[in-house]
This record gives structure tokens, sequence and C-alpha cells, in this order.
């Protein structure tokens, strides 16, 4: 079973000025190991190939990650953001199951924490 270490993006809407709301991304650190390690290429009527993949990764979670798991939205693997497509509550893990690339918002590196 391999390792995992990186980062998860959470989205949380925030009222940037009076009554406009953006979303907000906030990436923290968490190590886990890759239960799961599978791909797919389809070509849904498109020339080019569209690559998913269907891996779980099983996370140590904290109570931040636990209390905002509705909020997980992409996580950190091999140098790209994938969405999180699904995820499992298996106390004290959480088992996340990855897609398609993300594309939606991002944070800048200098807001990492």
């Amino acid at each position: 079973m391999a390792k995992y270490f990186g980062k998860i993006g959470f989205v949380s809407t925030v009222e940037s000025t009076s009554g406009v709301w953006t979303e907000q991304i906030i990436e923290r650190d968490y190590y886990g190991d890759v239960v799961r390690n599978t791909r797919r290429i389809y070509s849904p009527n498109q020339i080019n190939d569209n690559v998913e993949i269907n891996n779980e990764i099983s996370v140590v979670a904290d109570p931040y990650a636990y209390q905002n798991i509705y909020a997980i939205r992409y996580l950190w693997w091999m140098d790209t953001r994938w969405k999180v497509t699904n995820v499992t509550v298996e106390y004290p893990r959480l088992i996340l199951t990855i897609g398609g690339l993300y594309n939606g918002p991002q944070t800048n590196t200098a807001e990492q924490t």
C-alpha cells in the first residue's frame, strides 16, 4: 500500500462585499494511504480522450475535516488537483474517492496553509 501526503482543498462561501458571495479555498495537509490505484480512459464524442482515475485515498482526519466533510472539493495527488467524488467516514479516517481533474476555484500559492 502506497503512502499519501498532500493538500486537501475545502471550499467555503464568504461574503466579500455587501450582498456578494464568493468561494474561498482552504488547503490543509493530510497523511494517509493510497488504498486503490486505478485509471480509466474514455472519449465521449470527443477527439481527445479524457483520463479519469478512481483511486481511493484513506487519510487520517482531524476535527476540521470531520466538521467540513461537505466542503471537500479536491486533493493534490501526483502534482495535480483531482476532484473528490465520494467521501466515506471510517473513524478515525476519511476514505476519499477521486475522479477527473479539478478545474474549479483555486488558491494562490501564497495563500496556502
